[in-house]
């Protein structure tokens, strides 16, 4: 075993990049299928713009994404993500925090109506 890679552990990196914040968010969008910029942006919703880029530039650099640029007739191109296969493998990481958070979180309780 090379010493560069002696530290390794790859839960530790998994988790690394699967916690910084809207990437969980944008993976589980993209479960449904293909969006564009905009649609993934209402999708995840309250994510920056600013931050939504470089949230989706990181993921294409981890192929976990893909981007492409669709021809839009003389409009501005139109930039569409989905996911690689690396990324729909996260697909079962999504359904155990779903199993997890209905077994063990329960729904927020409704604000109290002011009289």
């Amino acid at each position: 075993m090379s010493t560069e890679h002696a530290g390794f552990c790859p839960v530790y990196r998994a988790i690394g990049v699967l916690q910084e914040k809207w990437v969980l968010h944008i993976v589980r969008s993209l479960l449904d299928g293909e969006k564009g910029f905009n649609e993934l942006a209402r999708a995840v919703g309250g994510c920056n713009s600013a931050t939504l880029t470089q949230r989706l530039e990181h993921l294409e650099q981890l192929n976990i994404i893909s981007k492409r640029t669709e021809d839009s007739h003389g409009k501005l191109a139109r930039s569409v993500y989905s996911l690689t296969p690396a990324g729909r493998q996260l697909q079962s990481v999504i359904d155990a925090i779903d199993t997890w958070g209905r077994d063990h979180l329960q729904p927020p309780m409704p604000e109290a109506q002011s009289a």
